[in-house]
């Protein structure tokens, strides 16, 4: 049976284990895409999370914290949960060593109407990445998709077939969203605004590039537009990105353009439309970074810091 939810998240659940000099580890439900699912419930949107979890301490509780914000989990059993120790530098910035498989054999089928997201290690980690993409694959046409490579180098394997991979993913979405640094690792020497017009070419009618202090930008078949980092006192950066993609999803929705025939609707954006998404996702990552871990914001709270 299709998952009916409005959002249907597949991808990894990891417990952060965030690490800084001189301070005792902290632990934090993490992963990509379960940070994004939960971002998203926050923001108010029915979301189902397809992912792998253990019944040990570390699964424990990240299904409590998904089920906090009132995301539904849909968890294949797996022998321990996938951690990742995220070691902090003097600017929050985090360096991350993983211990982690992905093997989900059978993704959700998505309802006709419905968005999938994606991206991360379940994107890129065998046996499981093959489902992912083929579940995208048969998600194509019926709704809409999107994508965030979310690069962890240590995972990515061969850089050619990473690169071929990523591209595979991009092609299949209708809005992908990619760090500088990810584009970095991909394409070295490119320039952000350049690889996000290429992946534009690819078939993704709207692609999104964060920048850290040099804020985001957003290609789509009409050009680029930009908006500059907001200012705030970073706690840390972990769950930045995902922050931003769920801010994204969530001005999107709001627009109407998500769901069957929405790739259509995507590439016909305005150029203001566009601005407001970026505003609303820059501003959901800045209030995620002023506080510990992936922490994102509810609607409320966001709506009051939109102004």
């Amino acid at each position: 049976m299709a998952v009916t939810s409005a959002f249907v998240v597949v991808g990894e659940c990891v417990a952060d284990i965030v690490r800084r000099s001189g301070e005792p580890d902290r632990v934090h439900a993490g992963g990509s895409p379960a940070n994004v699912a939960y971002g998203l419930a926050l923001l108010g949107h029915d979301t189902t999370l397809a992912t792998e979890l253990a019944d040990d301490e570390h699964g424990r509780l990240i299904t409590g914290h998904l089920a906090s914000a009132g995301v539904t989990v849909e968890a294949a059993a797996v022998p321990r949960t996938p951690s990742a120790v995220a070691t902090l530098d003097a600017e929050g910035r985090a360096d991350y060593r993983f211990d982690i498989e992905w093997s989900l054999a059978a993704p959700p089928a998505v309802a006709p109407g419905r968005h999938l997201h994606t991206g991360s290690i379940a994107a890129v980690r065998q046996p499981g990445a093959g489902a992912v993409l083929d579940a995208l694959r048969a998600a194509s046409g019926r709704t809409t998709v999107s994508y965030d490579p979310n690069v962890r180098p240590a995972l990515m394997g061969d850089h050619a077939a990473a690169v071929a991979g990523v591209e595979r993913f991009v092609a299949l979405s209708d809005v992908t969203k990619a760090s500088d640094e990810d584009l970095e690792w991909l394409y070295p020497g490119r320039a952000p605004e350049e690889v996000a017009e290429s992946w534009v070419e690819l078939g993704c009618p709207l692609v999104l590039v964060t920048r850290g202090p040099d804020g985001a930008l957003a290609a789509t078949a009409d050009g680029r537009r930009e908006v500059p980092s907001l200012p705030v006192d970073v706690a840390d950066t972990v769950g930045a990105g995902d922050a931003f993609m769920s801010g994204t999803l969530h001005a999107l929705a709001g627009l109407g353009v998500l769901g069957e025939g929405g790739r259509g609707r995507l590439a016909a954006l305005s150029g203001e439309a566009v601005d407001g998404v970026l505003r609303t996702a820059a501003t959901s990552a800045a209030i995620t970074v002023g506080r510990a871990g992936a922490n994102p914001p509810r609607a409320g709270e966001l709506t009051a810091a939109l102004g």
